[in-house]
Parts: structure tokens; sequence; C-alpha cells
């Protein structure tokens, strides 16, 4: 275990190079955050996590290895669980998350998955966008609306 990489993985590889290649700017592993973000788009208020699906339980393509199985069963759920606790924690700071997991990467769906990825990006980079002006709205209008007692009128 201590020889498998968590970072620079050939699965990110493919999602960074795709993302650079679009003209999306990014950094990578930020320590800072909770989980360590593969990719983080601050502009686009999104993180990005490619998780291999045997060390974080995908589902369609989990299997629990014979020996030591009850080691795996444990370390797994215990992954599952720090995955879901980081995630909720980024998304009440304020992030989108996307996880993309190893197995959307094969050269079957990997065009799909990517284009998806995009799609993703952009959705939320818009949503962030409109939001951002509804603020700026509404305190422009905080600011026009009459103080009960005073009419504009000066001494």
């Amino acid at each position: 275990m201590a020889s498998t990489k968590s970072r620079d993985t050939r699965p990110e590889l493919i999602v960074r190079s795709y993302l650079y290649h679009r003209g999306y700017r990014f950094r990578k592993n930020v320590k800072g955050m909770p989980g360590t973000p593969d990719i983080v788009l601050k502009k686009y208020g999104t993180v990005i996590f490619i998780h291999g699906c045997f060390w974080h339980g995908h589902t369609p393509d989990f299997h629990i290895p014979r020996s030591n199985s009850e080691y795996w069963k444990e370390k797994i759920e215990r992954n599952r669980l720090r995955d879901k606790r980081d995630k909720e924690r980024l998304r009440n700071a304020g992030w989108n998350v996307i996880t993309v997991w190893e197995c959307q990467l094969k050269p079957a769906t990997r065009e799909k998955t990517l284009f998806e990825i995009e799609y993703l990006i952009t959705r939320f980079y818009i949503k962030r966008l409109k939001d951002k002006a509804r603020k700026k709205r509404y305190a422009e209008m905080e600011h026009r609306i009459p103080v009960a007692g005073y009419e504009g009128k000066t001494k």
C-alpha cells in the first residue's frame, strides 16, 4: 500500500490534460482543503475528486479481497465515510463537488465522462454568476428602500 500513488495517477492525468487543453486553469492536490481535492477550479467554485474504484469502494466495480477480508471491509468503509464527510464540508463552504470514478475513464466511456465534467463546470459557473448578480441587485435595492420617517428632505 505504501507504494500506491495518491497523486498524479493515470486517471488524474487524463482529466487534467483534458481540462488544461480546453482552457481551464486549476490547482492540484490542495492540502488546505478538506479531503485534498485532486483538482481545484477556484474561478468556477468547483473541486474534482478522482477516485480509484477499489480504494473508495465504488459499488459496481467493488470486490473485497479474499485474504484479510475483514481488514479491507473496514478500511474501505472508513474511506467512504471520510469521503462523504469531506465532500459535505466542501459543499457547506460553498464549493461544488464533482466525483469522477476510475472506471468512468476507461476508453469506452472516457469521452462522455470528460464532456460531462466540462458541462458540470460550466453549469456551476453560470449558476455562480447568476447568484452574484442576484446578490448585487438585492444590495442595490436595499439602498433604495426608504427609511420610515425619512422622505429624502434635508434640513
